[in-house]
C-alpha cells in the first residue's frame, strides 16, 4: 500500500547549511493495520507524518503509493492524492473558524466535486459523518462554539469524508483533557476497525499501546521497530 525506500529529509534554516531531519527511512504500511510513530520532540515524528500525507517531499529517496513512485510529483498530482487517498487529523484541529462543522467536513468532498448535481450528495455525507462522531445536534455550529474534543472530533469527521484509505493523525490527543483524549482514542480505534489504515504519531504511551506497530524514531532514523503486545 505505502513504502518509503531509503528516504531523507533536509531543511535550510535561513542563509545557514542544510540539516537532516529523516535519515534513511525504509517503512512499509499493509492495508487495515493501526501504526503508531513515537520518539522525543525533534525526532522526525512529524515530518515523516508529513512525507507519508504528500504535505512534503524527500530530499532523496522513494515513496511509493500503490506501487507508483510519487517522491517527487508536481503540486496537483499531490494535492489530488491528498484529497483522494489521505485524511488528516492534527493536534491543532486545522477548522476554518467561520465555517460551521457542517461545511468544515464537507471541505474535502467540494475539492473534488465535478458537478453541481453532487452538491446534494456530499451534503448528505457530511451530515452521517458528524451523527456517526455524536454531533449530528451541532451541525450549524462554528468551532468556536465548540469544545476541544468536540472539534477534534469534527477534523475526524472531516478526514472519513472522501472515504480515503490511509487516516494519518498527528498528535491528536495532545490538546485534549483525559476524558476527551480517552474518547478520542475510542473513535480512532472504531475507525480503524472499519478497515481504515491508521498512523499516528504519538508522545502518549497508552495511545502507542493500542496500536499492532509501534516505530521509534531518533535522530531521524528508525530506532526501534516492533509489534505491540495485544
Amino acid at each position: 500500500m505505502i513504502e518509503l525506500e531509503n528516504v531523507e529529509k533536509e531543511f535550510r534554516r535561513g542563509a545557514g547549511p542544510l540539516v537532516p531531519v529523516l535519515r534513511g527511512i525504509s517503512l512499509s504500511l499493509r492495508p487495515g493495520e493501526m501504526v503508531a510513530i513515537c520518539g522525543a520532540s525533534g525526532s522526525g515524528k512529524s515530518t515523516l507524518l508529513n512525507l507519508l500525507g504528500c504535505l512534503d517531499q524527500p530530499t532523496r529517496g522513494r515513496y511509493l503509493v500503490q506501487g507508483r513512485d510519487v517522491a517527487q510529483a508536481g503540486d496537483r498530482l499531490r494535492s489530488r492524492l491528498r484529497a483522494a487517498y489521505f485524511g488528516f487529523v492534527f493536534q491543532a484541529f486545522h477548522l476554518l473558524p467561520r465555517a460551521s462543522a457542517l461545511e468544515n467536513v464537507e471541505m474535502p468532498a467540494l475539492y473534488l466535486a465535478r458537478r453541481r448535481g453532487e452538491l446534494a450528495e456530499i451534503r448528505r455525507r457530511a451530515r452521517a459523518l458528524l451523527e456517526r462522531v455524536g454531533l449530528g445536534h451541532r451541525l450549524r455550529h462554528f468551532p468556536a462554539e465548540l469544545s476541544g474534543g468536540e472539534q477534534q472530533r469534527v477534523a475526524i469527521a472531516r478526514a472519513l469524508m472522501n472515504d480515503p484509505a490511509l487516516i494519518l493523525a498527528d498528535e491528536p490527543t495532545g490538546n485534549l483533557d483525559a476524558v476527551a483524549s480517552a474518547a478520542i482514542l475510542d473513535l480512532l480505534l472504531e475507525v480503524h476497525a472499519s478497515g481504515k489504515t491508521l498512523v499516528l504519531v504519538t508522545h502518549d504511551a497508552t495511545v502507542a499501546a493500542r496500536a499492532q506497530r509501534q516505530i521509534t524514531l531518533r535522530d531521524g532514523r528508525i530506532a526501534t521497530e516492533a509489534a505491540c503486545p495485544r
